[in-house]
């Protein structure tokens, strides 16, 4: 059945903000190394990296959601389908109006990841929240491939199928060989097609986690930006 469906990758950072990969060189790896067509670059609190992709989208053969990994007072929340910033450090509540007043989709990112910060814990390391009203969310990132302990995507499928909310996966890269290992499945095409999937809660999820051939791929990267690209010895 899979094969009959078009993988999306919804969590994916630039140099926009953390990532290590700009907007075009997203766009070309996503064109020459995936199968994705359909991707959402979610950048932290801001959409500039987003829009330079769709702007450069149809060269490449690519269709981008504009997207964005907000900073919410809670934690991570991820927009699909906006086009203006939203402010970080506001309320989820308040977060997912702006986000619905634009027409856009809300998501919980790695709502009960350990590192970092979760709408599905009351603080790194911290017990799970019991206060969170999960159904003013349109769906849940239930497959996250960065997390380092599986059991926290099992956590966030539970509370998806609890609430009747969507599942959407992501590889939550930030260089460009994880990009795809987390992926959103659905019927169709487009960017249309999967935005009637979601709303329809008829998605699916599947990919793998980063290990630490990934961490460690993060790591280089980060060090040869701040300090240069090391130069090849001539035997």
């Amino acid at each position: 059945m899979d094969a009959l469906l078009t993988a999306a990758d919804l969590h994916i950072h630039t140099t926009a903000s953390d990532g290590t990969a700009s907007p075009e060189a997203v766009l070309s790896y996503v064109a020459t190394e995936t199968d994705l067509r359909v991707i959402a670059i979610t950048d932290h609190d801001t959409l500039s990296g987003a829009l330079r992709a769709r702007e450069r989208a149809s060269h490449y053969g690519i269709n981008v959601i504009v997207g964005c990994e907000i900073s919410t007072n809670s934690g991570h929340l991820l927009a699909l389908f906006i086009e203006q910033p939203i402010p970080a450090g506001l309320s989820v509540t308040e977060t997912v109006t702006r986000i619905h007043d634009q027409g856009g989709m809300a998501f919980a990112a790695h709502p009960f990841g350990m590192l970092v910060p979760s709408i599905g814990r009351r603080y790194l390391f911290g017990p799970e929240r019991t206060d969170v009203d999960w159904m003013q969310l349109d769906g849940i990132e239930v497959f996250n491939a960065s997390l380092w302990n599986p059991l926290n995507n099992e956590r966030a499928a539970r509370c998806a199928r609890r609430w009747g909310l969507a599942h959407i996966g992501g590889s939550d890269a930030h260089n460009l060989t994880m990009i795809g290992v987390g992926r959103t499945l659905f019927a169709g095409t487009g960017v249309a097609d999967l935005r009637r999937a979601l709303q329809r809660r008829a998605t699916l999820v599947h990919g793998r986690y980063w290990g630490w051939r990934g961490v460690a791929g993060v790591v280089r990267e980060r060090v040869w930006r701040q300090f240069g690209r090391p130069v090849e010895s001539v035997s």
